[in-house]
């Protein structure tokens, strides 16, 4: 068994590690450069026994990670999932950052703009959403929620600023 397997061996195997332990171990592990990782780490994010700070983590690391073009859309439909988790508002809104690095997937734009407009969101869970959704330019699909936002009582100037800077309003 190689480094990677013998890490990922580990991390499974003891399932009661501490946070730190556990954060340690996926540090370690993402020194390396394998094919193996991306999967193992969508496998960590989807597990709700995990702690929400390792959860964190990896969405994190996905986020800021140097993802292989094949590996987006897992990686994009994995973070959508975590969405549909209310257990933790903290993992929710980073799963709500971590979408900004793909709005180039299908999906991706539509929840963000459902998200930002909706009033039962928490602002921090809609104003994210909405700079999320400023990364997509100026779609049609991005444009008709900004206007749709207009409206909106907390995000609306913000919307019409958007616009304004590109030129639509």
């Amino acid at each position: 068994m190689d480094d990677v397997g013998r890490f990922i061996y580990a991390f499974r195997a003891r399932s009661t590690w501490s946070v730190l332990s556990k954060l340690d171990a996926l540090l370690d592990l993402e020194q390396l450069d394998d094919p193996r990782i991306v999967p193992f780490l969508l496998h960590v994010l989807a597990d709700q026994r995990e702690p929400t700070e390792v959860r964190i983590h990896v969405l994190k690391r996905l986020r800021n990670g140097r993802l292989q073009p094949e590996e987006r859309q897992s990686v994009a439909e994995a973070v959508l999932m975590v969405l549909s988790d209310r257990s933790s508002p903290d993992l929710r809104l980073q799963a709500v950052l971590a979408l900004a690095e793909f709005t180039n997937i299908d999906g991706v734009p539509a929840t963000l703009g459902s998200l930002a407009l909706d009033p039962g969101e928490t602002i921090d869970v809609r104003y994210s959403a909405f700079t999320s959704l400023q990364r997509t330019g100026p779609t049609v699909e991005c444009v008709a929620v900004l206007r749709q936002l207009l409206a909106d009582g907390m995000l609306g100037r913000s919307a019409r600023t958007l616009l304004s800077l590109w030129r639509l309003e």
